[in-house]
């Protein structure tokens, strides 16, 4: 057999298959988009080759909580040192600006800043209202790229009047919100095996949405056969809000609402008890756990990460918005999730390899691809990276490459490969009219932050 591509001369493979095999001078093949063989010693023949010298090579990572369209505000000077509900309420005005423009602009963006940090397929939760079809002009910024994209319809239906955070301007009819999810699903869902695009469907958290919404959103979602995505148990004053509206803890809450079943994936949940983990893990119900924004507006809790994934919870990693963390780096956050686990469990609390689990394995969970996305091995997706290991970062680091990977960086993607094809070479994207953009990108988010006065 000859394969379409060979990617040879690893370091190190790392193939997070269910043996967790590590193949020393290893190789990988592409054909047709997935993966055709995995090995070490004698290579295939293959159309096109790629070198790996001085490389760990690895699944490309999965991003499991986004919200990209934030990258429009980035460090946002007047509530970068607010608590969420003020960052929150700081930036809504702001985000009733978006338009299908900067909406498919700070997809490009931002999915070309992923690839360049290792990720290869990302989620994104776009809740806010704005004007034209945000989530299609995303959808058409992934496709240009090559990039594997899991959109979330996103919806915001209670506004201050109704007793909710958001202003009038950026939440939606709920009649509206469910005819457009549908809508978005029949239009560019595709469940297939090895599929590009997966639309999932997302009220934005239990401050924002009524229950009644939540309730049809999980109806929709078991009808059409798609995912459900939502924010909870992230702050202190989550808590606080349900229990003073509905008389209940979020996840309680959650429950109530028909969410607890495994079609569902949450963002953050810092705050769950003892029991509330057990829930989530016997129903399935995945996490994305988004380190770096939990320690800069989280509230200054830990997410329970080990606690999750001995309960049997999926666990994944989530960069959450760009204008909270700021910086879209699936690496950064593999990183700052080793650093966090040691300071809340200590040097046992997480290792390298418990980080690149999740990064890869928890996060196809999360996003219900296991087998197919996360892993090396025979007919799962060809995304791979190769991460270099070579300079003075790395100089002494002999041991090992999965270690060396996180704890002797920063690191960045020398190739990121999706389908088999390279949306980064030799570090830098492939894509054109990379200067364009960012002008474009730029205006954008000037006329945006205008509307702040």
């Amino acid at each position: 057999m000859v394969h379409d591509l060979l990617v040879r001369n690893a370091v190190l493979v790392a193939t997070c298959d269910d043996d967790r095999r590590e193949l020393a001078g290893g190789w990988v093949a592409v054909t047709g988009g997935l993966v055709s063989g995995v090995g070490a010693g004698e290579e295939p023949r293959a159309v096109e080759i790629l070198d790996a010298s001085g490389c760990l090579v690895t699944p490309g990572l999965v991003n499991t909580h986004h919200h990209i369209y934030q990258n429009l505000t980035r460090s946002y000077a007047p509530v970068v040192n607010g608590s969420l509900f003020e960052w929150l309420t700081g930036l809504y005005p702001l985000w009733a600006g978006l338009d299908e423009e900067a909406s498919y602009l700070s997809a490009w963006v931002g999915l070309a800043e992923l690839a360049l940090g290792g990720c290869t397929t990302s989620t994104d939760h776009l809740y806010v209202a704005g004007d034209g079809d945000l989530w299609s002009a995303e959808i058409q910024a992934a496709r240009e790229l090559g990039f594997r994209f899991h959109p979330t319809r996103g919806s915001m239906s209670l506004s201050v009047k109704d007793g909710g955070l958001p202003p009038d301007s950026v939440v939606q009819d709920e009649e509206e919100i469910l005819a457009d999810s549908e809508r978005l699903v029949k239009l560019h869902h595709d469940p297939s095996h090895g599929a590009m695009v997966r639309v999932a469907i997302a009220p934005c958290s239990p401050f924002s949405v009524s229950p009644s919404l939540m309730r049809r959103a999980a109806e929709l979602a078991e009808s059409l056969d798609v995912r459900l995505h939502t924010h909870l148990a992230e702050d202190p004053d989550e808590d606080a809000y349900c229990m003073e509206r509905f008389g209940r803890r979020p996840v309680e809450q959650f429950e109530e609402v028909g969410w607890l079943t495994g079609r569902s994936w949450v963002a953050h949940c810092i705050y769950p008890s003892d029991g509330e983990i057990a829930r989530l893990g016997a129903a399935g119900v995945g996490v994305a756990h988004c380190p770096s924004s939990n320690m800069l507006i989280g509230g200054g809790g830990f997410a329970p990460v080990r606690e999750f994934r001995a309960a049997g919870v999926p666990v994944g990693l989530g960069c959450d918005g760009s204008a909270s963390t700021d910086s879209a780096s699936l690496w950064l956050e593999a990183r700052t999730a080793l650093l966090l686990g040691r300071q809340r469990l200590g040097p046992t609390g997480m290792t390298a390899r418990d980080v690149l689990d999740l990064a890869t394995r928890g996060g196809a969970a999360c996003l219900g691809r296991s087998g197919e996305l996360g892993v090396l091995e025979p007919g799962a997706v060809g995304d791979l990276v190769c991460w270099p290991l070579e300079g003075p970062a790395y100089a002494g680091a002999l041991t090992d490459p999965v270690e060396a990977w996180l704890r002797c960086g920063p690191a960045s993607a020398r190739h990121t490969l999706i389908a088999g094809r390279a949306l980064v070479r030799d570090g830098l994207l492939t894509a054109q009219g990379v200067e364009d953009v960012l002008r474009r990108h730029r205006a954008a988010a000037a006329r945006m932050q205008r509307l702040a006065g």
